[in-house]
């Protein structure tokens, strides 16, 4: 009895894979660029405090409300700063993330970005 081996597609298989990293490759490298160049806004204290970082999460701007400065209550608004710049971030995480998935078809491989 004889078997019959399927034919995986030899070389010509390994080059239209190796084709198709190479193009997901360059779809990462040009989504990665356009994601650090994105602005992320985020408020808190139901907008007292508006923070925008950028895609590679350094603070652009921080605007106060003047209401929200109470000279007796200085940790209020320390702690509204940093819910808004703690929800900017996880913003910026969570379209980096779920445009890269988009990319990768959310394979998790480590390093991968």
């Amino acid at each position: 009895m004889k078997v019959r081996i399927p034919n995986s597609g030899g070389p010509g298989n390994m080059a239209g894979m190796l084709k198709q990293a190479q193009k997901m490759q360059a779809d990462m490298a040009a989504l990665q660029e356009d994601l650090e160049q994105r602005e992320y806004t985020a408020t808190s204290g139901g907008g007292m405090v508006e923070v925008t970082i950028d895609g590679k999460h350094l603070v652009k701007s921080i605007k106060i409300n003047p209401d929200a400065v109470d000279p007796e209550d200085t940790e209020m608004l320390e702690d509204l700063v940093t819910v808004a710049i703690n929800e900017a971030i996880s913003n910026a995480i969570k379209t980096s993330e779920e445009e890269m998935g988009a990319i990768t078809g959310s394979l998790n491989m480590p390093g991968l970005f």
